[in-house]
């Protein structure tokens, strides 16, 4: 499977270079893949390293078989340790969700914007009160996330701390290197998004949309696929709406719109 990936792979490349085409004008089952197969290449190469000692293979496999979540890529997972892992990726990722809210309303009396404040402040609360939030709640504090306090730039480095370990990225960098991996990995995901538009929700698989709601924040894995492709067409609609400029209320939303969602408190 793994090599069927990496042929596939290198067609994806070559078409790219014969006719120039960039990765964000590729089709979004291309481009997913793509994504999919460096994680899952950095991961081998992870492991290929560890082997190149004397004999240490043999240490790799026995290391294998005792953390098959960290070293294995999904490959080589059986189907009950797929739910698993993901429930367990979930749960270190859910928390951070607490502090991250908790962020927003201390950036609250910076907002300049009366109307922005209030915005924020109810925004908040519904969250707090265990109230999924509508797509227009998310997109009236769009101008408070393309500047200050809470554009991409503006950060601080325990926000960004707590972002990447909501979007499973390592948080144990300097400031530059996690605001650059926040920018990278969401301009990515927002590129998807434009795509995944165009082909439509509607075109997807039952697994294929559960893959791509685990990967923008929900864990879809215990919810019914209805349901997550409701959540999807939200995301869509609001990550559609923004500028590039506005990302980081993308990055944030995969708080704001998972976290009270129905079925995904587990």
């Amino acid at each position: 499977m793994l090599w069927a990936d990496g042929k596939k792979a290198r067609r994806i490349k070559t078409n790219m270079w014969k006719h120039n085409i960039k990765f964000h004008q590729l089709p979004y089952r291309e481009m997913e893949h793509l994504r999919q197969f460096r994680r899952d290449v950095t991961k081998c190469l992870f492991l290929g390293i560890l082997s190149i000692p004397p004999f240490a293979n043999y240490l790799v496999f026995l290391l294998m078989y005792l953390f098959p979540r960290q070293l294995l890529i999904r490959h080589f997972w059986t189907p009950k340790q797929q739910i698993d892992f993901l429930d367990i990726y979930h749960a270190l990722r859910k928390q951070s969700h607490p502090e991250i809210l908790c962020y927003l309303e201390k950036v609250v009396p910076l907002i300049s914007d009366a109307g922005l404040q209030w915005h924020m402040t109810e925004l908040c609360t519904k969250m707090q009160r265990g109230t999924h939030p509508a797509v227009h709640d998310i997109l009236a504090l769009r101008e408070c996330f393309a500047n200050h306090p809470l554009g991409m730039d503006q950060l601080r480095a325990l926000q960004m701390k707590a972002l990447c370990r909501a979007m499973l990225l390592t948080p144990y960098l300097p400031s530059v290197l996690l605001r650059h991996r926040l920018k990278t990995h969401t301009t990515v995901i927002h590129q998807l998004d434009k795509a995944l538009a165009k082909l439509g929700v509607g075109q997807l698989t039952a697994q294929e949309v559960k893959s791509a709601c685990y990967l923008r924040g929900l864990n879809s894995t215990h919810i019914a696929e209805e349901r997550c492709r409701t959540w999807l067409g939200e995301w869509l609609q609001i990550s559609c709406s923004l500028k590039e400029t506005e990302l980081s209320l993308l990055l944030h939303n995969v708080v704001l719109l998972s976290i009270n969602y129905v079925g995904s408190r587990r």
